[in-house]
């Protein structure tokens, strides 16, 4: 498989893909709100004025080339979509194109890589388009043979008629195949006789890593190009007063230095952006630049400030998300009641690639070249805050070195498209380390109070949580700040509600200048650790096994089969005296994963991490190994966050500002991770994210079960419980 890292325009796809005259071209349109997209051809497209989505093209060589609507930032849909259209057409993965799609959300849908939504949001289209086209090829060689096609089947880019053994190529039947019906009711094949799905197939995206092929935004170039770094204000709400740029222009190459704002949410950030003919010398320049702050008219947080706000936000009455009975009056007349606050961190996402963006704004037109999450977002806030027509705005995607949900974001490209506009040449802004790090969005901190009562028997009759912290959909301009967060429950086994007749769930909402957004698993990170964590704690208090107690809570069979399965693997019946097991669960984007972690002590008294056990059912799954690089990958940044780094703050700026004081997990820090995969028939789930949030809670559970010590406030250091 081969990437062709071009301009894709409708009309010169055939030409971009290699084909050779006549092709077979399928696509979906979505014609109505609320229909099923519809198989259409290229032909009949064009011929009614309709841009197609998905697209799927075979050429006379029997070449297949297709357009990907999402980004590739590691977690495999450069490998997983071709996969399944492979699968579908019986042809050979190395025989498959991949062609990164340009952002439109009117001609593609939602664009957004995120919420692990690649797969499940669309595995069932691309399915029945590979089906189709397929069943298309078996037609026109059944036509031509004067057979019926139900004698014809299809192997290796080849149709074969069964009785006499005639074949033909894909590449033979392009052109008579393109003039056929569509075929209705094609049936998918069934999970037993995949060749292809369900297979761990290496990495397509692989060698051109290694090799250098493949076009991260960091190696984007154009002719011209121009170089820029921006010196922006460490707090984030703060203006530019004066600056002194002299010492800047003295810096040999650089062109121009120049004041900038970018919109972060309501607010706009301003900065001085420095352009120069290399990024060395803008960076140099940036150094030699003499900047005057205006930072007055808000708060400088510190972070014991903003967790004192927290803590003390919880007395008051939350935001009610979701509620049945009356769990208050319950809880406050129950011997067997419980509670407890639990607190979690800010994160940088700190991606191994930093963000950067490369804006080309010429003749009142704008395209865009970088690792970007949504270009389709891109593409309507740039025609937006540059007041162009939406067609006069292309946004194209490189490969992306790890997103994580910051290049979702639209502060860098805008930033790029203003420098762009103002300078009158293509230019490639690039944020340090120390930017991307330092100047956000960050993963929101947060603290939950937990509330529960036990009947008598053990079981929960009342659960509460109250969450504050800082809301993300609060930022927005026009943004209804009594407005619940839709995302308290995230991550929670929403099927335990099914078993507790009182619970109330609720947000506080904190105004902070801090800017805020997605972090991989989103609230699910945060929420994660504090259901999980206190449904460990009722555990204990009920004098309940925690795997047998969650059991009780859960009435359905998928759950009861994951935690079976969890069980069984870890050998949580088994476990010794002189080691702890911790066990977490938790439902993120459709699917449910479940850990146990083991710890011991070593002979310097050290918490140790032995061992992590991860059971996913994510449902209907294309590429085992993806979702073990996920799980793994997963797993690790939890560690991360739990152990070993957080965002700090300090008269209203950010704290870390690079590995040295951030620190990342080490190889040695890693556990031995041992991952099992649920088969099954449900629709299928995300694969990216739902591993991270429960480890936090599994680990720490696993500490208080062999030390008796219940943490419950992240981060913590191993070596000093």
């Amino acid at each position: 498989m081969t990437l062709l890292n071009q301009k894709i325009s409708r009309r010169s796809f055939i030409k971009v893909s290699g084909m050779t005259g006549a092709a077979l071209s399928l696509g979906f349109f979505i014609p109505a709100e609320g229909k099923d997209a519809e198989i259409i051809k290229k032909d009949a497209a064009e011929q009614l004025g309709i841009e197609l989505n998905s697209w799927i093209s075979i050429d006379t060589a029997g070449k297949v080339t297709i357009i990907n609507h999402r980004a590739e930032m590691g977690q495999g849909s450069f490998q997983s979509v071709p996969q399944m259209i492979a699968e579908e057409l019986e042809v050979d993965l190395n025989n498959v194109n991949i062609v990164f799609a340009k952002g439109s959300q009117t001609k593609y849908g939602s664009q957004i890589t995120g919420g692990s939504s690649t797969i499940r949001g669309s595995y069932k289209r691309l399915l029945k388009l590979g089906a189709t086209a397929r069943q298309m090829l078996v037609n026109a060689a059944a036509k031509k043979w004067s057979v019926p096609a139900g004698h014809c089947q299809v192997r290796n880019g080849e149709v074969i008629h069964i009785d006499s053994g005639r074949k033909a190529h894909y590449g033979e039947l392009v052109a008579a195949a393109s003039k056929l019906e569509l075929p209705t009711n094609v049936a998918l094949k069934l999970p037993g006789e995949y060749k292809i799905i369900r297979q761990p197939l290496p990495r397509q995206d692989t060698p051109l890593k290694v090799n250098g092929k493949a076009i991260f935004g960091m190696d984007k170039r154009l002719p011209g190009m121009l170089y820029a770094v921006v010196e922006r204000n460490p707090r984030f709400l703060g203006k530019v007063k004066s600056f002194d740029d002299s010492a800047a222009k003295a810096v040999a190459g650089v062109k121009h230095v120049i004041k900038v704002q970018m919109n972060v949410f309501s607010h706009q950030r301003e900065g001085v952006a420095v352009v120069a003919d290399n990024l060395w010398s803008a960076m140099q320049g940036r150094k030699a630049l003499k900047v005057d702050w205006d930072d007055s008219g808000f708060e400088h947080h510190n972070t014991e400030m903003l967790y004192t706000k927290m803590r003390e936000s919880l007395k008051k009455d939350p935001l009610l998300f979701k509620a049945k009975g009356n769990s208050s009056d319950v809880i406050a007349k129950s011997s067997g009641k419980l509670e407890a606050v639990y607190e979690t961190p800010y994160q940088s996402h700190s991606c191994m690639e930093p963000v950067n963006c490369i804006a080309d704004y010429k003749d009142g037109k704008l395209e865009i070249w970088g690792p970007i999450q949504a270009p389709d977002w891109v593409q309507k806030d740039l025609s937006e805050m540059m007041g162009m027509d939406i067609d006069d705005v292309s946004v194209n995607m490189t490969f992306l070195g790890g997103g994580f949900g910051r290049k979702a974001f639209l502060d860098y490209p805008h930033e790029a498209a203003v420098i762009s506009k103002a300078i009158n040449a293509p230019v490639q802004v690039v944020w340090t380390r120390e930017d991307d790090m330092t100047q956000g969005p960050f993963r929101p901190g947060m603290v939950y109070e937990c509330k529960g009562a036990l009947s008598d028997g053990g079981q929960v009759i009342a659960y509460e949580t109250k969450m504050a912290g800082q809301n993300m959909g609060h930022q927005n301009k026009g943004a209804d700040k009594m407005s619940y967060n839709d995302s308290v429950t995230e991550g929670l086994l929403e099927t335990y509600l099914n078993s507790i007749p009182h619970y109330k769930f609720g947000d506080v909402p904190l105004e902070s200048p801090i800017p805020v957004m997605w972090w991989r698993s989103v609230y699910s990170s945060t929420n994660g650790f504090a259901f999980e964590s206190f449904f460990d704690e009722l555990a204990v208090a009920a004098g309940k096994d925690p795997i047998d107690f969650r059991r009780q809570h859960l009435w359905d069979e998928r759950y009861h089969l994951l935690l079976n399965k969890l069980e069984e693997v870890s050998g949580w019946k088994s476990r010794g005296k002189n080691t702890g097991y911790g066990v977490a669960v938790t439902e993120c984007f459709s699917s449910i994963v479940g850990e146990v972690v083991k710890v011991s002590k070593g002979a310097n008294g050290k918490i140790t991490i032995d061992k992590v056990w991860a059971v996913m059912d994510c449902g209907w799954y294309v590429n085992p190994d993806i979702i073990r690089a996920q799980v793994e990958g997963s797993i690790i940044m939890a560690l991360g966050a739990a152990v070993t780094h957080q965002t700090t703050f300090k008269d209203g700026k950010a704290v870390e500002t690079n590995f040295h004081n951030y620190r990342l997990p080490r190889i040695t820090d890693s556990p031995e991770i041992e991952i099992h995969i649920i088969d099954n028939e449900e629709k299928a789930g995300g694969v990216g994210e739902p591993a991270l949030p429960p480890f936090s809670a599994a680990l720490t559970n696993a500490i208080f079960d062999l030390t008796g010590k219940r943490i419950r406030k992240l981060p913590f250091r191993l070596e000093e419980v």
